[in-house]
């Protein structure tokens, strides 16, 4: 039977699967067999040790009862469900830190690559204010996207092409000096000769083809992956079956977007209201 590989490294769920398969396989239980000794179905031990579903309290502590491990799942289960950053999302960094293109659409916030430190570190005090994450996560969802960002400062950059909502220029973030930085950092950003930046105004209306986030990657073997995500978890894809179509609604995107030109005009429109 095929096995799906697993890198502990893209992720603490990961890695707790990883763990979870290697202690299973030292016993010679199947998922199954797993499964009846902790009350949980073998479709879910799969699920868990593929990344495609995070460990409970509940599954956590019933995995160590079945292996005699005292705590080392319910730990392991704790730091996958206290992490600030999404399950699959340090796979999809990995990849995009050796990536030649990167395409990106966002909507509401400016992407993470151009995001000043300030404006990120204001987006996880509203996150920490709402009780959605904790000091200590926002703290680590910041450093990570200092990491993110300085990956991509290397010799040979990769070509970065962006397309930003309207919504992510004009929705107020960190207060005027903050948001002012903001704006200015984009238009430099657009300066740079490895990158386009581009608009989509609100006019497009129904024309826009996105109404999510789009993280597209072309690696150096020329093959592309794309990356999503819901509130609960991120996704990688390699099927060209499912990045082509994509890309091809990025292009759409760009035709319908501002000029880089005139995108920049309209920042530096917006900038004129920020004191």
């Amino acid at each position: 039977m095929n096995r799906k590989e697993l890198d502990p490294e893209a992720s603490p769920g990961a890695a707790f699967g990883e763990r979870l398969r290697m202690m299973r396989d030292e016993r010679g239980w199947t998922q199954d067999e797993l499964g009846e000794r902790t009350g949980f179905s073998g479709t879910h031990i799969s699920a868990v040790e593929t990344g495609r579903r995070p460990p409970t309290a509940r599954f956590a502590a019933s995995v160590d009862r079945a292996f005699g491990t005292g705590d080392q799942f319910e730990r392991r289960g704790r730091a996958v469900r206290n992490t600030a950053l999404l399950e699959g999302f340090p796979e999809y960094v990995k990849h995009e830190g050796l990536a030649v293109e990167i395409r990106l659409f966002n909507i509401g916030i400016i992407p993470g690559l151009l995001q000043t430190p300030e404006y990120a570190e204001a987006l996880t005090r509203g996150d920490v204010r709402r009780g959605a994450i904790t000091p200590e996560q926002a703290e680590e969802r910041v450093s990570f996207l200092a990491r993110r960002q300085a990956a991509l400062a290397r010799a040979r950059p990769p070509m970065l092409l962006v397309v930003m909502d309207e919504s992510c220029i004009r929705r107020p973030v960190g207060g005027p000096r903050v948001m002012d930085a903001q704006l200015a950092h984009l238009v430099e950003f657009a300066e740079l000769p490895n990158t386009v930046l581009q608009v989509a105004p609100f006019e497009i209306g129904e024309r826009r083809p996105f109404n999510l986030p789009v993280n597209l990657l072309t690696l150096v073997d020329r093959s592309m992956l794309a990356y999503a995500e819901t509130h609960a978890q991120g996704h990688v894809d390699r099927e060209s079956a499912a990045v082509l179509p994509l890309l091809t609604a990025y292009h759409q995107l760009q035709a319908e977007s501002l000029s880089q030109a005139a995108s920049v005009a309209v920042i530096n429109e917006v900038r004129k209201g920020t004191p």
